[in-house]
């Protein structure tokens, strides 16, 4: 166990993070490496650097999957924080770092990341994921997903400049969707009622309920009312 007094205070300067007690860092690491999921994803880093140059996000954003897997495989607790507070939320979980040669799954560990994140309710998780909280409102209460009136600026400043092209030419987009996408906010396609109450017991059961929970607590408690009072409505009892 590496330790926590003074050979680390210049890495935790660079790091940027010097204010966190190494202790809270290396606790947020055990917590990812304990995932049941780990150990198939990282077999150690050849640092060729293919899953940079698959990486979408790489080419838009000061992120490099490669990283991710050094600081897992040199068990680095302040650049893995620090990755915790920036590199995750920068991923697009597309997993075409799966291409590495050494079997490493770079966007895997940030899977784990993200979710320890959420559960351990981090500052860093509630302001990437802040933007979406309209979005998990209206896939959850009505099991569709995003609308095009959704998509503003304010809400995704993340998504780049095509945001805003798509805000100021809602009109013409809308006049290119199907007709019965065309009022998205409140009704956009049918789902059924059993389909969205199976989805809320999926939700209730895998925890990610209470990973909203973190993240926006006003949210959660109205989708717990929405879905308890389908529930009550065909009789079924949690």
């Amino acid at each position: 166990m590496p330790s926590t007094t003074a050979p680390h205070r210049k890495r935790d300067d660079a790091a940027g993070y010097a204010d966190v007690p190494y202790a809270e860092k290396q606790r947020l690491f055990e917590l990812v490496k304990a995932d049941p999921r780990y150990p198939d994803y990282l077999y150690g880093c050849y640092e060729c650097g293919i899953c940079v140059a698959v990486c979408p996000s790489a080419r838009f954003y000061d992120f490099s999957p490669r990283r991710i897997a050094q600081a897992a495989a040199r068990e680095d607790a302040e650049l893995f924080y620090q990755q915790f507070q920036e590199d995750i939320w920068e991923c697009s979980q597309c997993f075409s770092c799966l291409r590495c040669p050494r079997g490493n799954n770079p966007g895997g560990i940030i899977t784990i990341m993200r979710e320890v994140a959420i559960n351990e309710g981090m500052a860093s998780a509630k302001e990437a994921l802040e933007g979406y909280s309209r979005i998990i409102y209206k896939i959850m209460s009505t099991g569709t997903q995003v609308s095009p009136d959704m998509l503003q600026p304010d809400a995704f400043p993340d998504w780049g400049p095509e945001v805003k092209d798509v805000s100021v030419n809602l009109d013409l987009w809308r006049r290119a969707l199907p007709p019965e996408t065309h009022h998205t906010t409140t009704t956009g396609w049918a789902v059924a009622e059993r389909t969205l109450i199976e989805l809320y017991l999926i939700w209730l059961e895998t925890g990610a309920l209470s990973m909203i929970k973190e993240v926006d607590a006003g949210l959660h408690m109205i989708l717990e009312e929405v879905m308890e009072e389908r529930l009550e409505e065909e009789g079924i009892e949690l």
